[in-house]
This record gives structure tokens, C-alpha cells and sequence, in this order.
């Protein structure tokens, strides 16, 4: 059974690059969406197991993003997937509902971390 993943990033270098590593993967099908508002709409439209969102995004960002959906829909588990330290972040994450948060960086073991984090998530 495969994991359908909504990914959510402005920056579509970062998306491409992300959707290739999670799709090596057998059981992680990803769509990747360049806007956070239409990425809302296709979140709470269904037919997504798990959201993986950058943090800072124009209009609005992950946490942003994250509170929309809890405000609709409190079982949709939901991940950042930022450049942020993760203690920067972790206060406000929580607060907003976030399932939880993978740190990108250099390398590829970020990749093996968040297709773990999604497993995990759902």
C-alpha cells in the first residue's frame, strides 16, 4: 500500500529534487505543489495521507499552513521540512499541530530521514 504525499515548497528546484529522493522510495507516492494556498485546498480536498511543507514560504508559510488545516482537519499528520534549526521552530511547531519536523541540509541521509518521519507519521 503506498503513502500519498502532498509536498509543499515555493522553491520548485527544491521540490523536483525532493520528489525524486521520496519516489526511490516503493511506497511513497509524491505530489508536489509550488503554492500554499492551492496546497490547502488539495489537502483538505482528501486523497493525501501526510503533508511534508517547507517553513518559510511568501503568503503563507508551513505553520501557517499547518494551523489551516488543524482549524479543518486534526487527523491529516503534517511535517516541516525546513533549513531551521529545529529549536528555533519546536515551540511554535507544537503549538500549531505539527507531527513533526526533518532538518534539510547537504547530503542525502536528510531523504532517508524524512521518508522515516512520513512512515512514522501515518
Amino acid at each position: 500500500m503506498s503513502i500519498d504525499v502532498l509536498l509543499v515548497d515555493e522553491d520548485r528546484d527544491v521540490l523536483e529534487i525532493v520528489q525524486t529522493f521520496l519516489e526511490q522510495e516503493d511506497d511513497l507516492d509524491v505530489t508536489s505543489e509550488g503554492d500554499p494556498e492551492t496546497a490547502l485546498e488539495l489537502a483538505l480536498s482528501g486523497g493525501y495521507d501526510v503533508v511534508v511543507s517547507d517553513y518559510k514560504m511568501p503568503r503563507l508559510d508551513g505553520l501557517e499552513l499547518c494551523g489551516e488545516l488543524r482549524d479543518r482537519d486534526r487527523s491529516l499528520p503534517f511535517l516541516l521540512f525546513s533549513a531551521r534549526e529545529p529549536d528555533d521552530v519546536r515551540p511554535a511547531a507544537e503549538e500549531a499541530g505539527v507531527t513533526g519536523f526533518v532538518q534539510k541540509g547537504t547530503g542525502t541521509e536528510q531523504y532517508a530521514e524524512l521518508a522515516e518521519k512520513i512512515r512514522a507519521a501515518t
